[in-house]
């Protein structure tokens, strides 16, 4: 009879490892039941002891497994594949959750999930985990595998969790805590797609007075001046037109090259850190995107710390997911104090990033021990800010993108107009001169 190595947790959620003689894997697993466990991991043991040895000869190439069954090639193309959307993740993680905590062992967890999974590069991914676990491998190991799917915010939370034995709590955390930064995200993506709309609209409407419109005017007012200068303004906006319809592909190649060059300026360190200060400072949508990151750093250490994640490693983990250069230099001085032996509190209140709210608050957490549960409050008092603070920058942005708006196309038609206006005068003057002269005339006879 076959024997199963098993990696179960007791009701106190305490790790417990052993074989068993059984005839099957399902067996194995309604033995550990009926003992009182819950397992994580059931596996033969010839296959543990074998599959090292035989894995160099026979392990197959990612994919190959897919293609061998016909279900079409897996073509990943460089720069493009390899990373999963958000929110296909967010629901992976509570599908996770729910079955673990329901009871499932993880690895016929991740068979179900990898059968009905959809996007083809989860579902690999998915797969090629599972592989891992059979071999032996630990969850948080098989994750750390895949560093384009799973962050080290993922990865680390998991490994805590095992250590712990709450692996289902961790993934319930996880899932929450992803359900959350999608629902900032799309608040903040929500209450700027109308200014982006409106401003693409604009932009195409000014694009075709501009090339096709204005230019047509320039002849009407050449016939109509007879030679006469064209008023200063409307003189600009002419050169502008003709400026534009005469090296259309140029300017749109120096516009796209413009977009390019400031790309590849926010790649760098100083163009990133000037970004990303410029953010935090502008005056409608700053305070919004100083919210979000404040919310942020609060639910990810709140979340690490609360997992079991060492408060150092925790504090690496959120500078480099932190998302803004300036909040990430701020975390990077409390890691160092930290180090030291020193407060959270006091580089807090000296990167004059965080509010004295969150300062005192911290420094609250830290003195009655229970840093975690403040966090958690601080985030949750912040993504309400953020719902209040994108709700007040969409009524305010509105008003101000209808007046330049306003500025912009009357300002194209008064330089229009200046001349017809000009015109008009100067008719106006030659026709009260003819009929003075004409009332001069008739006097003298």
């Amino acid at each position: 009879m076959p024997k199963f190595s098993y990696v179960a947790m007791d009701s106190r959620g305490k790790e417990t490892k052993g074989t068993l003689e059984v005839s099957n894997q399902n067996e194995a697993i309604g033995r550990l039941k009926e003992m009182g466990f819950f397992p994580t991991k059931v596996v033969e043991s010839d296959k543990v002891k074998d599959k090292p040895a035989k894995q160099p000869k026979t392990a197959p190439p990612p994919g190959a497994a897919k293609r061998s069954r016909g279900k079409g090639l897996n073509i990943e193309i460089p720069f493009i594949g390899g990373r999963v959307k958000p929110k296909i993740m967010t629901t992976f993680t509570r599908q996770l959750a729910t079955l673990v905590d329901a009871g499932l062992p993880l690895l016929r967890g991740m068979r179900v999930l990898e059968k009905q999974e959809r996007h083809p590069t989860l579902k690999r991914v998915i797969g090629e985990m599972a592989v891992s676990i059979e071999g032996g491998s630990t969850f948080s190991e098989a994750l750390a595998q895949h560093p384009k799917v799973f962050n080290r915010l993922y990865v680390n939370m998991v490994k805590a969790g095992e250590l712990g034995g709450v692996l289902e709590v961790v993934l319930n955390r996880l899932a929450e805590f992803m359900e959350k930064a999608q629902k900032i995200k799309g608040k903040v993506i929500s209450a700027m797609f109308y200014p982006a709309a409106v401003i693409t609209v604009a932009s195409v409407i000014l694009g075709v007075l501009m090339v096709y419109v204005v230019p047509r005017f320039k002849t009407i007012f050449q016939d109509m001046l007879e030679g006469r200068s064209l008023p200063a303004w409307t003189q600009v906006v002419l050169t502008i037109s003709e400026t534009v319809a005469k090296h259309f592909f140029r300017t749109l190649g120096g516009v796209i090259g413009g977009f390019i060059l400031i790309r590849l300026l926010l790649k760098t360190r100083i163009g990133r850190r000037l970004f990303d200060r410029f953010k935090l400072s502008m005056p409608v949508l700053g305070p919004v995107i100083s919210k979000v990151a404040i919310a942020r750093f609060s639910r990810t250490l709140g979340t690490l710390v609360s997992s079991g994640v060492p408060i150092l490693q925790a504090l690496t983990i959120v500078k480099e997911t932190s998302g803004n250069v300036i909040i990430g230099e701020a975390v990077g001085q409390v890691h160092e104090s930290v180090k030291e032996g020193e407060t959270i509190t006091q580089p807090l209140d000296a990167s004059n990033v965080f509010p004295p709210m969150v300062v005192s608050m911290v420094d609250v957490g830290e003195q009655t021990g229970a840093l975690p549960e403040m966090l958690m409050k601080i985030a949750d008092t912040y993504e309400d800010e953020v719902d209040n603070a994108v709700s007040a920058m969409t009524s305010l942005l509105e008003p101000i993108m209808i007046v330049c708006l306003a500025l912009i196309v009357g300002s194209i038609v008064i330089a229009l107009f200046l001349p017809l206006i000009d015109l008009i005068n100067t008719l106006s003057g030659e026709g009260g001169e003819g009929t003075a002269r004409s009332a001069a005339g008739e006097k003298g006879e």
